[in-house]
């Protein structure tokens, strides 16, 4: 049977895996187990609140500063950018500290990111936001290996409960930083600043993990930790996997679709008469059926048949969504919203669950992550400019949320194919490929 052909097993019992890809559960305490995962959801916690409290106090921000228009945007542009750059760091990273070690850096380097903001410059801010930027992109690369590892055969659920702490931190970070403004002063830095806490928080609690030495993790293929990578197939031999292409594809268009989003719906809607405070609150409503979606979603989609058609739903609930905002964005706003939220908390659970299905071991799991959060983001950080460039030549909001239509349609193609059962194939060099 060739690696691509193996079915799924993400529910079969512990005895049924390889003695090299054991559950790492068994070795650990109940409450050891219980502190693992709510470190692990705590980080995912995080791994948004940095960029999305941005957002809402970025008119404070620019006319502080005096920054232009343009400029202002660098500061929500310039982490998804470095969501992709950064991610190609983490396999070497993860080679000289370990996974669980790394993960806690990563907290550290997201707090000190995002203290730096404080310092009175331009300077702090942009490099802070930069740090903030390159931590969470390890931080999301580092996920669904330390969860494949860790909670191998829980890995449905755990998947959904860190998608959902991604939208639960985002909401929070867009919702409650312009209300921290008077307990502060009004200072805008300091709103900023409080969102260190999580981050501090998170680092406070993975301590035990990072005590971790990675050469006692066991030596095999399932298992991410290790110093080295001895044996196993390097990062470029899953880069022409088939699966692999799909896998990346949909973790790029669907962080396309939700940075567009993020950066324009509110715009939109204030263009159709809405007032700018509720066009702000309409789309950060969006997030409430986005957690509901991103929890339920993953435990469902592996029972339903065919299995692309959670894919093709999450696809068709944005689409009609994009249509009312271009037909009627003031008639039916909270629908428009509600539908969006589901597509977008179905979407990105789906494509963070597809990293840790396709792939057969952690090492293969932390390779994928590498590859499909690297070029996705990449991908995401190019669409809004993009949008935005549509419509100022368009001069109406038709044509871009037509194009972003044509988006969706790509969607669910490489949805469909990242969705069939099967594992990324990778051929170490100098060893034959068993059909």
């Amino acid at each position: 049977m060739r690696t691509s052909e193996i079915p799924i097993t993400d529910d079969l019992p512990v005895e049924a895996a390889r003695p090299d890809e054991r559950p790492v559960e068994r070795s650990r305490s109940r409450g050891g187990m219980l502190l693992l995962a709510a470190g692990l959801i705590l980080i995912g916690l995080n791994l948004r609140i940095g960029v999305a409290s941005i957002g809402p106090v970025l008119g404070e921000i620019r006319d502080a500063l005096g920054l232009s228009t343009t400029a202002a945007g660098l500061l929500t542009t310039i982490p998804v950018f470095a969501f992709g750059a950064f991610a190609f760091l983490t396999p070497g990273l993860t080679r000289r500290l370990g996974m669980h070690r790394l993960l806690g850096v990563t907290m550290i380097v997201l707090a000190a990111g995002i203290l730096l903001r404080l310092h009175p410059s331009l300077v702090g801010l942009f490099v802070g936001t930069v740090l903030v930027g390159a931590a969470i992109a390890v931080g999301n690369v580092l996920m669904p290996p330390a969860i494949k590892q860790d909670f191998s055969h829980r890995s449905g659920l755990m998947m959904g409960l860190y998608s959902t702490a991604l939208f639960v931190g985002a909401a929070a970070a867009s919702g409650l930083t312009v209300p921290l403004l008077p307990l502060v002063g009004g200072d805008w830095r300091a709103a900023l600043a409080v969102w260190a806490a999580p981050a501090i928080l998170a680092a406070a609690i993975w301590i035990p993990q990072m005590r971790r030495s990675p050469g006692r993790a066991r030596a095999g293929a399932g298992v991410a930790d290790a110093p080295s990578e001895t044996g196993e197939p390097p990062f470029r031999a899953i880069l022409g996997d088939p699966i692999a292409i799909a896998v990346t594809a949909l973790m790029g268009l669907q962080s396309a679709a939700y940075y567009t989003s993020l950066t324009w719906v509110p715009t939109i809607l204030q263009d159709a008469g809405i007032a700018a405070g509720t066009a702000g609150w309409l789309f950060a409503f969006s997030a409430f059926p986005g957690i509901l979606a991103s929890f339920v979603v993953p435990a469902l989609a592996k029972r339903i048949r065919p299995v692309w058609l959670p894919v093709a739903v999450a696809v068709a609930l944005m689409a009609v969504a994009y249509v009312g905002l271009a037909v009627a964005p003031a008639a039916a706003p909270y629908l428009w919203m509600t539908l969006l939220g589901l597509g977008q908390g179905a979407s990105i659970s789906l494509s963070l669950a597809t990293i840790v299905l396709r792939s057969p071991d952690a090492h293969h799991t932390g390779h994928l992550s590498t590859m499909a959060q690297g070029f996705g983001y990449l991908i995401a950080g190019l669409a809004p400019i993009g949008f935005g460039a549509v419509h100022a030549l368009s001069g109406e909001w038709t044509l871009p949320l037509a194009a972003l239509g044509l988006l969706l349609v790509l969607q669910l193609v490489a949805g469909v194919v990242a969705s069939r059962p099967g594992h990324i194939r990778a051929r170490v060099p100098g060893r034959r490929v068993s059909s």
